[in-house]
């Protein structure tokens, strides 16, 4: 039996992604993710206005005029969440904790994705694979991943990116989207990201909370590492200590964006405190301008 609590919550998210997803996201969706290739389908005589290129020349010899090869776009795509559970993810200072933001993101994506007939599949990480769901498609499908995103409690604390991103390349052995979901606190990802870029159209989704990147002015308090239990006291009254937290966050974060552009990975950099919505909106136009004018 499902608690009282998560199933409202799951319908909370069901209603509220399925808004989304048919007011502004699903032609997005759908113009961005066309397809991962394309089926052959008939040969048929030449007709004025057909590319050149597409001439059947065999089968032209054999009949002594014209014939062209016609394909039809492949459109069902295997969408695959990548997703980092790991403690780090457990703290948010605003309305939600990352990793519930994370869960939502998944939710409304994987929405989208079933309205256009894909299939969706989930991967759960730490620094071990916790789970795998391999993707099927249907809304019933769809629920059972936000059940577990929403209810899943993680057997280990820690981050190991790199091993996830080999698992997936183990397991998704055909050409699949991939939304890598996380707050990328892990280490030494970046040969394996490479890797899985070539075969699979890899997206990281970055999830972080303001109080990691600003501190207000409280005066002294702990902060503990929630993966490796490590305690240090800082002093938020000193406007230095503020400075260089600031600094720290924001060079961590430029650092991330300059190492996913070198990798040719697309990003989508979602904070606790923004819509996410939105920002999923403005990434879809963006990739899709991009690609109309490539």
């Amino acid at each position: 039996m499902i608690p009282k609590e998560l199933a409202s919550k799951i319908r909370y998210l069901q209603i509220y992604t399925s808004k989304a997803v048919n007011d502004v996201l699903a032609g997005e969706y759908e113009s961005v993710f066309k397809g991962c290739g394309m089926e052959f389908e008939e040969v048929r005589e030449y007709q004025p206005g057909d590319e050149v290129r597409s001439i059947d020349w065999n089968v032209t010899a054999r009949m002594g005029h014209p014939f062209v090869k016609r394909f039809r776009e492949e459109r069902e795509l295997t969408v695959v969440f990548l997703v980092d559970l790991s403690a780090s993810g457990a703290f948010g200072t605003c309305r939600k904790l990352k990793n519930e933001v994370a869960a939502e993101l998944c939710a409304l994506l994987a929405f989208a994705a079933i309205k256009n007939k894909d299939k969706v599949g989930l991967i759960i990480f730490t620094d071990t694979i916790e789970l795998f769901v391999p993707a099927r498609k249907g809304v019933s499908h769809v629920l059972r991943l936000i059940r577990e995103l929403l209810n899943f409690r993680p057997r280990q604390t820690r981050t190991a990116i790199a091993e996830a991103l080999d698992y997936l390349g183990r397991v998704i052995t055909k050409r699949a989207v991939v939304f890598v979901v996380s707050d990328f606190l892990g280490e030494n990802f970046e040969r394996p990201m490479r890797i899985l870029g070539r075969k699979h159209d890899l997206i990281a989704v970055s999830v972080t909370d303001p109080r990691e990147v600003r501190l207000p002015d409280i005066g002294l308090i702990e902060l503990e590492d929630a993966e490796t239990g490590e305690c240090i006291v800082i002093d938020t009254g000193s406007a230095g200590v503020r400075r260089k937290y600031e600094a720290l966050g924001r060079e961590r974060g430029d650092v991330l964006e300059k190492l996913f552009k070198s990798m040719k990975v697309d990003q989508i950099d979602i904070c606790t405190s923004e819509d996410y919505v939105r920002k999923l909106v403005w990434f879809f136009r963006t990739r899709e301008r991009r690609r109309q004018n490539a």
